[in-house]
């Protein structure tokens, strides 16, 4: 068996749907104010306040998507992305200044006081070493932390200043594209950004056969590289869209992080031996069961549009995700 890893980018997941043109909104969508696309957060609110670089965005998709000929390719007047859109910090820079960067410039100031303190001490005399050792340690690791969630913002004044990262084809008219390798998506994806316009960017991606010992090493290999590089990590898919297995469907991804990037996750110490061990006893199966069956309502839901079925019957499924996602979770996961 074949899976792809796909790089994966540090941003904010955006659901893009893109029309042709403002009729196309109209026809298909209902849509009465003049619009041509809307793109949503993963919890279905609306990206952007600014519905002028929302339009200059869903402009520049279009003018993208006209290129490369993927209206007539498709036989559609309208596509749903699913994309990571960047930087983090443009849509999480409020939660960067009150949560990471807060708890960045407490650490390094509270333990660079701290060491100050304890090599004072050390040198006259007082029997401090190990605890001084221990707390430059951790004063090191304050500063890989900060290093960590700044790799992922920059400053943003204009659009040019953003980055999309197309990496499934959610739907198009008539058709979900889950009969469609993952491969497939990455390859149609592409031809988006084929252009040479740098707003959109394509997703590097490696296609591993698990039975082959060269071709893991390869993928371990290109792994290593990327989060070297300071990116987050991959994600790991089978090749087929929905995969079948002796249990069942098996996940649709798994998330592969780098190790410093999981000091945004984890916390800054995770990596010292007694938080490693805590984190090891983990129970993976409520979220497993989770992710599963959003996956399973997320295509149901999308099948029933495209179907032309009452828009009530799609908010079904909708609803069903929103209350799995309300569901208690492990934040570790």
């Amino acid at each position: 068996p074949k899976v792809v890893c796909e790089e994966k980018h540090m941003g904010s997941r955006a659901v893009i749907i893109v029309c042709r043109d403002a009729s196309v909104a109209r026809t298909r969508f209902g849509i009465v104010e003049n619009e041509d696309g809307i793109i949503y957060t993963r919890t279905g609110r609306r990206f952007f306040d600014d519905d002028a670089l929302e339009k200059a965005l869903l402009a520049r998709i279009r003018r993208a998507a006209d290129q490369a000929g993927l209206w007539d390719e498709l036989a559609t007047d309208w596509m749903c992305l699913d994309c990571e859109l960047m930087p983090w910090s443009a849509k999480a820079q409020e939660l960067l200044k009150t949560q990471y960067a807060a708890v960045g410039a407490a650490s390094r100031a509270a333990l660079g006081e701290a060491v100050s303190a304890l090599e004072r001490a050390l040198a006259r005399g007082a029997d401090v070493g190990t605890l001084l050792k221990r707390t430059q340690d951790r004063a090191q690791l304050a500063e890989r932390y900060t290093e960590a969630y700044r790799r992922y913002c920059w400053s943003v004044t204009s659009l040019d200043d953003l980055r999309v990262a197309p990496f499934h084809l959610l739907a198009s008219e008539g058709k979900v594209h889950i009969d469609q390798s993952n491969l497939w998506h990455m390859e149609t994806l592409a031809k988006l950004s084929a252009g040479g316009d740098p707003l959109l960017m394509a997703t590097a991606y490696r296609l591993v056969d698990v039975t082959d010992s060269a071709s893991e090493a390869e993928g371990i290999r290109w792994w290593e590289e990327l989060t070297a590089r300071g990116g987050e990590g991959m994600v790991v898919k089978p090749l087929e869209f929905v995969s079948r297995g002796r249990r069942g469907i098996a996940q649709p991804a798994i998330k592969c992080r780098g190790s410093e990037y999981l000091r945004i996750i984890y916390g800054m110490e995770y990596t010292l031996t007694e938080n490693l061990e805590r984190l090891r006893s983990r129970g993976l199966s409520v979220k497993r069961s989770l992710a599963l069956r959003e996956f399973a309502l997320g295509i149901e839901g999308l099948e029933r549009f495209v179907r032309k079925e009452p828009l009530r019957r799609a908010h079904e499924c909708v609803f069903a995700v929103l209350a799995l996602e309300s569901e208690p979770v492990d934040p570790r996961l």
